[in-house]
């Protein structure tokens, strides 16, 4: 393990994420390409190693580093959609894919109205389990060719549709939303900004500049912490940005790939860069999840999808701490019509499927209890 000595450039006192103290580690080397980290509590971190055409597993209890997957398809970005399943940009087969609970591989898309992806670089997913990529072109396999006239960022729904949100950045790269994913935030890798959009229903509005990065270079992959600001990979370091687009800090050190939270508590950055792996411990108030939204300060039900729906409609929701849990269905007269979860269950974010099949078109509510805490949304079924 090396400390490395860390240069922090502040802008104002207070307003840093990097407590006085705080040291770089360098806790892996010899790495062709790292990329894509992300942390899961049963296995620790995962990160890939684009250019050897793996997944390595890095274990913060004992250092250690094992092969996760070997062949991963040059795998770049990953995170978790809300089942806890891997998803995955496989660049070498130009595709979007998950990794089930058995080791298998679903491929969720590869193509655009008959073309093949770029390269699919960079992924997260959203509360409703949407997953949003970014798909440049500058990883394109070799011997093969560009099939697309633009480089888009692209939403694939829960049922499996692939939308194009938006086409006009020429090396879309790392990808995040907001905390309350009410913005999504897409840098532009060759020109170093970072563009932020309106997540409007199923698509995107209101493109405008964030932040540029006052470096000459590229930036990567992003994320986003407790107190919505920005983590970019960028020109020597990891650039610390405000939800104001306001420069707070920047972890200095070789040019990163990409960054992610880590550990029990979401308290670590663990940051790939060059042919390494680091981490540094921040001054952030809870952990986040991989998908992108917080684990949960307190208690949150989140809208169902679709609304209105027939048959089906997906329930999303969060717990702050380990509690009894309990997600009925009622009818306008409040008479409970189903139970769909009534058990003990950790903290973390869970969906679940309401078949209303059998039940007549209307207005229903689903009411989410934990403890004293008590949320109600309001779903429509169209038939």
């Amino acid at each position: 393990m090396w400390i490395i000595p860390l240069l922090l450039i502040s802008a104002a006192a207070g307003q840093s994420p990097i407590p006085p103290g705080a040291k770089l580690e360098k806790i892996a080397v010899g790495i062709q390409q790292p990329e894509g980290p992300i942390w899961i509590d049963s296995l620790g971190l995962l990160f890939s190693d684009i250019a050897g055409n793996k997944i390595y597993r890095f274990s913060a209890s004992d250092s250690s580093l094992k092969i996760f997957m070997n062949p991963s398809d040059s795998s770049n970005g990953m995170t978790l959609d809300l089942q806890g399943r891997l998803i995955l940009t496989q660049m070498e087969l130009r595709r979007v894919s998950r990794r089930e609970t058995n080791g298998t591989i679903t491929p969720l898309a590869s193509t655009y109205k008959g073309k093949k992806f770029n390269s699919p670089n960079d992924v997260v997913v959203k509360s409703d389990s949407s997953i949003f990529f970014t798909d440049p072109d500058f990883n394109i396999p070799n011997g093969q060719k560009a099939e697309l006239s633009f480089k888009g960022i692209y939403r694939i729904s829960p049922s499996g549709g692939l939308t194009l949100l938006d086409g006009t950045l020429d090396k879309p790269n790392g990808i995040c939303f907001s905390l309350d994913e009410s913005k999504l935030y897409v840098n532009e890798s060759a020109q170093a900004k970072i563009y932020v959009w309106d997540v409007a229903g199923d698509s995107i509005t209101n493109k405008r500049l964030f932040y540029s990065v006052p470096a000459s270079g590229y930036v990567d992959g992003m994320k986003i912490d407790p107190k919505g600001n920005i983590y970019c990979s960028g020109p020597n370091g990891v650039w610390i940005i405000s939800p104001a687009g306001v420069y707070l800090d920047k972890i200095a050190m070789e040019t990163p790939s990409n960054c992610n939270w880590g550990d029990a508590d979401r308290k670590t950055l663990y940051i790939t860069a060059g042919s390494s792996l680091y981490r540094i411990r921040l001054a952030v108030s809870t952990g986040v999840r991989d998908h992108g939204s917080l684990l949960p300060g307190s208690l949150k039900l989140y809208p169902n999808y679709p609304n209105p729906f027939n048959p089906e409609t997906l329930i999303s929701y969060q717990l702050a701490v380990n509690s009894m849990v309990t997600l009925n269905v009622y009818d306008p007269l409040g008479r409970e019509v189903a139970m769909l979860v009534h058990e003990e269950r950790p903290a973390g974010t869970y969906s679940i499927r309401w078949d209303a099949s059998g039940f007549s078109s209307g207005t229903y509510f689903y009411r989410l209890t934990s403890g004293n805490v008590v949320e109600t949304k309001k779903m429509i079924l169209l038939r």
